[in-house]
């Protein structure tokens, strides 16, 4: 189980189950609890953005401020949001040059997401000004949001340092991920994953819903 904070605005467009989690995954009773405490991936921020007239969500993980871009999502699109953040996850590890004991980690902790919208300023704060690095980078540079793609973009802003309230010093995100991967319990180590948690080489099978 995956912690999702989404603001308002994207909570009111998400269809969720009494365990706010998205109605039409038809997760089983058991899997609301699995991973709901103790996944250290767990824990996210959520807004949905729109960029040249195109709805994207941008995400924040809490601990690492590592961020996840998704772009053009559709209603529709919205209903299947734990496929979509699972391949923007492993897309932007991949692209952050992730090892394998990395990725296999990712793949093990991933789980059904589960929102709430319970916000947090320190990390709304780290997710509007990488809203504004991207409206930046498509103005200055101008550039498409059609010739950019979902990990680059996110790989792109997540190798730059972010100020944590209560923190010295700051938080580079995408060593700070890469680092609580590689601390991460190997999925070898864990005892045997439930059903609903996707291992890598079948997400690398999967195709889109």
């Amino acid at each position: 189980m995956l912690t999702i904070h989404a603001t308002q605005k994207l909570y009111k467009k998400l269809t969720l189950d009494d365990q706010g989690c998205l109605a039409a995954e038809n997760i089983p009773a058991t899997a609301h609890t699995q991973h709901a405490n103790n996944n250290p991936l767990s824990g996210w921020h959520a807004n949905i953005i729109r960029l040249q007239g195109c709805q994207c969500v941008l995400l924040v993980h809490d601990a690492t401020r590592f961020p996840l871009f998704i772009k053009g999502l559709l209603k529709a699109d919205l209903a299947s949001f734990d496929w979509h953040f699972a391949d923007a996850l492993m897309n932007t590890l991949l692209k952050l040059g992730a090892h394998q004991h990395q990725l296999d980690t990712a793949a093990a902790l991933l789980g059904p997401c589960q929102f709430d919208s319970d916000c947090n300023r320190s990390v709304q704060g780290t997710m509007n000004q990488m809203k504004g690095d991207i409206e930046h980078m498509l103005c200055y540079d101008d550039i498409k949001l059609a010739a950019v793609s979902n990990d680059r973009t996110a790989a792109w802003l997540a190798d730059r340092p972010c100020t944590v309230k209560g923190i010295k010093g700051s938080i580079w995100p995408h060593k700070a991920m890469l680092a609580l991967l590689s601390q991460a319990i190997q999925p070898s180590e864990e005892p045997a994953l439930a059903d609903n948690v996707v291992q890598l080489a079948g997400y690398r099978d999967a195709k889109k819903p």
